[in-house]
């Protein structure tokens, strides 16, 4: 007789590695970050992106203890730790800077922080070996700082990291001095580098590609506060607010002044500039005609008929990237300038277009800047 089979088991809500209760952030007057309310789980990739200013490197410097807490909580693995020194934290920064000492060989830089703990010299020495090797660096370690690359520098700065064995990586814009074509083959890097360790990872950029491509979960912060956190994809395409939309995606989101004509849970409708109309897929139940919205679309999602369209424009530049075209078109419908991303430009600078917004893909948000629940797709 066959065993009985044991009913599926719920999978375990994953572990939370950094919660942040209540955080908040003052030089004297000034107040960089207020009512930070965040968790960050074990093993995950996060990354803090948002505009300079914005307050997220000096969030990362809060839970490295480099940066004390004015208000609020600081908790890893479960235990308090908003008084408690970095060096106790179990966590490793890697600076923008790189933050080499000159006159010290790789192999030394690397050891530095291990003589320093007082490891044992078999352990550092094996330590410092499965760092190099694991960044390819071998070749390196008798060299000084001043003889590496930009991207060779910073490739040590991370295995200094390494060594120490931390439960957690903090990285401050570890990218920002390296050229284009170096900051791809480190974002690869960095992510295959998550995979082997299975460490939890934060990083701090301004660089939205940065942010979308190696992130499990982003959280956008704006003026000291936290818009939107979630994976990549979902704030891509369901943004909570009108900077989360705004912020991610190059070109920019287009956006459209308007008021609501009509609305329903079913969907709403715009009027917009010109007084034409524009129908978006969102729920509208809790809104009401007359009020004052911002309609917005993505430049992909904006579609360019060489022939009349639902909406009319004017086509003012045209910029021919090779795989891709971005058009710069003057609407009636809008006060300032939209963009449009298509494959090949159906229509050359000072020509006239119709163009279509799909409701699919418009998002419509209110006057605080706050999203419209989109409605799922058919």
């Amino acid at each position: 007789m066959a065993a009985p089979q044991r009913p599926p088991q719920p999978s375990a809500a994953p572990q939370v590695c950094i919660a942040l209760t209540g955080v908040a952030k003052r030089f004297g007057k000034t107040t960089v970050l207020e009512g930070i309310d965040l968790e960050i789980r074990t093993g995950e990739f996060c990354v803090f992106v948002g505009p300079s200013g914005c307050g997220k490197s000096t969030l990362l410097r809060m839970i490295a203890g480099l940066e004390s807490i004015t208000e609020g909580e600081l908790h890893i693995d479960g235990q308090r730790m908003t008084e408690v020194e970095p060096s106790r934290r179990g966590v490793a920064m890697v600076f923008q800077s790189y933050a080499l000492y000159p006159h010290m060989t790789v192999h030394d830089n690397m050891a530095f922080g291990l003589k320093l703990a007082k490891t044992e010299k078999a352990d550092a020495e094996a330590r410092i070996r499965d760092a190099a090797r694991m960044l390819k660096i071998e070749h390196l370690l008798e060299r000084l700082p001043k003889e590496l690359s930009g991207g060779q520098r910073q490739r040590v700065a991370i295995g200094r990291a390494i060594t120490r064995r931390p439960k957690i990586f903090l990285f401050d814009e570890p990218l920002s001095n390296l050229d284009a074509a170096l900051r791809v083959s480190m974002r690869a890097e960095l992510s295959r580098l998550h995979q082997q360790l299975k460490t939890t990872m934060i990083y701090v950029t301004h660089d939205q590609v940065e942010a979308m491509t190696m992130a499990d979960r982003l959280v956008i912060l704006d003026a000291g506060h936290i818009e939107q956190v979630g994976p990549p994809l979902e704030v891509y395409h369901r943004p909570r607010t009108a900077f989360a939309a705004g912020f991610l995606g190059s070109p920019r989101m287009n956006f459209l002044r308007g008021e609501i004509a009509t609305a329903s849970a079913t969907g709403v409708t715009v009027k917009l500039a010109d007084a034409t109309i524009a129908t978006a897929n969102v729920d509208g139940a809790n809104a009401r005609a007359g009020q004052p919205v911002t309609l917005g679309i993505r430049p992909e999602h904006l579609r360019v008929i060489a022939a009349k369209g639902p909406f009319q424009a004017t086509v003012q530049l045209v910029e021919d990237l090779g795989d891709h075209a971005i058009l710069h078109l003057e609407s009636p419908a809008a006060e300032g300038r939209l963009l449009a991303k298509t494959e090949t430009a159906p229509a050359a600078a000072g020509e006239s277009v119709g163009f279509d917004m799909p409701a699919a893909d418009c998002h419509v948000f209110d006057a605080s800047g706050v999203a419209l629940p989109r409605l799922a797709r058919p």
